[in-house]
């Protein structure tokens, strides 16, 4: 859910912020990014990516609600640190990774 909550953040917020003559070119690449994300390829890298867009259109654009924008960012990065969960492609492709703590606290590998 998280994954198709930003896929639609980029998609709603995305082209507002830029310039009428490369519109087009953004949201096709947007659109890609969407795709990625909700079907869960290469999840880390493309949300990292989002994440900064949303805050380069913050900077550099005059949004009307910043909070919309702030929190999108938030997502992508929340995203970026958790990877794509078990039903993505990622998991399909890569398997999953599962991280077990020992008595000390330090991670260990199965």
């Amino acid at each position: 859910m998280l994954r198709v909550s930003l896929a639609a953040a980029i998609l709603d917020g995305g082209p507002d912020c830029l310039k009428p003559a490369v519109v087009s070119l953004i949201c096709a690449a947007l659109a890609v990014q969407s795709l990625l994300l909700c079907i869960g390829f290469m999840t880390p890298v493309v949300s990292a990516i989002a994440c900064l867009f949303e805050l380069v259109s913050l900077l550099i654009a005059a949004h009307s609600d910043m909070r919309f924008t702030v929190l999108s960012s938030l997502n992508a990065a929340a995203i970026a640190l958790l990877g794509p969960g078990a039903y993505s492609l990622d998991a399909r492709l890569f398997g999953r990774r599962v991280i077990v703590f020992r008595s000390n606290g330090r991670p260990d590998r199965p």
